[in-house]
């Protein structure tokens, strides 16, 4: 019991995926240390030969182990030999090198959310801003330094104006990392668009990333207004449920427009604090790195003539677990 993996598989080394064959004490593994990825350290390995394996087909890979070894499923860990259709634990082995940061809350945070939420695009490995104004480009690429520690600049772009008929110029805040990319998006509910994004609840971490939050977006997609004693802002959206949500937040009362396709306002008046309706709530600021692929088959391989197969396994610390290409395991005990 506790052969491990087979020779030629894949695992997750620091410096790089390797065959499990060529992993030897003192190296550096990755793993995953509930939902976040870690290194772990290998203390000794063990060979051993049996006859008998099996193919554990996943939604993102095929490989080849010892019916014994411990995968991790949502009812814990499992017999590779008998996680037939169910899911295990997995992370992307390509986002493993990726630069991690450290998230910092507070107003200059909320100000970057807020800003990205009303005019910022968001692809798969980098955050962007393009705008007209100047000014705005800078506050939001010190607000995003200040709150990732990335290194950013302000870079003079033209665009194509519909309204116009003509580039205009502006200037575009971009800052590659799939990182924050992921962060972003888990911020939103996992879609960035701006008509299918959910309001960034993160922000209501403390006042102060809230305040930052309202005067990013306010920033990118509102404006001040006064009307006679009425002191506030505004902020216009197609995106209701967006404002629907943000509203009980700041007090105010929120009233769709009423024609379909055309934005919507929503009206922060500078009291709002005095109404006590904010309340602060605890949202993770780094992104899950993992998650659960499917198994869709588990297929026995007996050993072919008078070879057997070659199994090795690891002894680790602090964090006795392991990554096959990405999926977590570990010895049996």
């Amino acid at each position: 019991m506790g052969y491990g993996l087979a020779s030629k598989m894949l695992v997750n080394l620091v410096g790089g995926c390797v065959q499990a064959k060529n992993v030897a004490s003192g190296d550096l593994m990755w793993t995953l240390d509930g939902d976040r990825t870690v290194q772990t350290t290998v203390t000794g390995v063990t060979v051993a030969k049996a006859r008998h394996a099996v193919e554990v087909v996943t939604d993102r890979m095929t490989f080849l182990a010892s019916p014994d070894l411990l995968l991790l499923t949502p009812d814990g860990w499992t017999y590779a030999g008998d996680t037939a259709g169910t899911t295990v634990a997995w992370t992307p082995a390509r986002k493993l090198c990726r630069q991690r940061l450290t998230i910092r809350p507070g107003y200059d945070f909320g100000y970057f959310v807020g800003a990205t939420c009303a005019d910022g695009t968001v692809y798969k490995n980098y955050v962007s801003l393009i705008v007209n104004d100047e000014g705005f480009a800078s506050r939001y690429a010190i607000a995003l330094t200040a709150c990732t520690g990335l290194s950013v600049r302000l870079e003079p772009v033209t665009r194509p104006s519909g309204y116009l008929q003509r580039h205009v110029n502006g200037f575009r805040v971009r800052v590659v990392s799939s990182y924050l990319s992921d962060a972003v998006r888990q911020y939103v509910g996992g879609d960035p668009h701006h008509m299918r994004q959910r309001f960034p609840r993160v922000v209501l971490r403390d006042i102060a990333t809230f305040c930052g939050f309202l005067d990013g977006y306010v920033d990118g997609d509102g404006c001040r207004v006064t009307w006679g004693a009425y002191q506030g802002r505004v902020v216009a959206s197609a995106n209701v449920p967006f404002l629907r949500e943000w509203a009980p937040i700041i007090g105010a009362r929120f009233t769709p427009e009423a024609v379909k396709g055309r934005a919507s306002r929503l009206y922060i008046a500078d009291r709002w604090q005095s109404r006590g309706t904010f309340t602060p709530e605890h949202h993770p600021l780094d992104p899950p790195e993992s998650s659960w692929v499917q198994v869709h088959e588990v297929r026995p391989r007996p050993a072919l003539g008078t070879k057997p197969f070659t199994f090795y396994g690891y002894r680790l610390a602090p964090h006795p677990t392991f990554l096959v290409n990405g999926h977590l395991a570990r010895e049996a005990w």
